[in-house]
């Protein structure tokens, strides 16, 4: 799938695949449940405020601008470089794996398409190693 798909003669874009702002707050919950639940995040939940409530906010309204919705993050938080924004953890490949792990877990369950599900995990490996690099000093 491309970055835009068509779908019955019309167009549409990840953000719409991944039901628009209801479906990524569905996905973004389930993620938090996962970061919750599983012993292998808890080296990010720890990184992470007892109360999720700001953060699933933030998480939200990034991937709703990033997926091609509306820029929510911008205009709630204003600009953001979320490599330079993890500097401040210690993000290495077991936090990587730990946060895709649960962004993985979390996809598997939503009403995605097979199709979707594979290019939204594929989508999301790339910043998630970028905040990797970024944090090792590699660039």
């Amino acid at each position: 799938m491309s970055a835009d798909e068509q779908k019955d003669g019309i167009q549409t874009t990840p953000y719409q695949e991944a039901g628009e702002l209801a479906g990524i707050t569905r996905l973004v919950d389930e993620f938090y449940l996962n970061m919750d639940s599983l012993p292998e995040a808890e080296i990010i939940r720890n990184m992470h405020p007892g109360d999720l409530t700001e953060s699933r906010k933030k998480l939200t309204y990034f991937l709703c601008g990033w997926l091609g919705g509306p820029k929510l993050f911008q205009q709630h938080y204003g600009p953001i470089s979320i490599p330079s924004f993890h500097t401040q953890f210690p993000i290495g490949y077991e936090e990587r794996d730990a946060w895709l792990l649960c962004m993985q877990r979390a996809i598997t369950v939503q009403p995605y398409s097979d199709q979707f599900k594979d290019y939204l995990l594929a989508a999301l490996r790339i910043p998630a190693e970028r905040v990797r690099e970024v944090n090792a000093g590699e660039f």
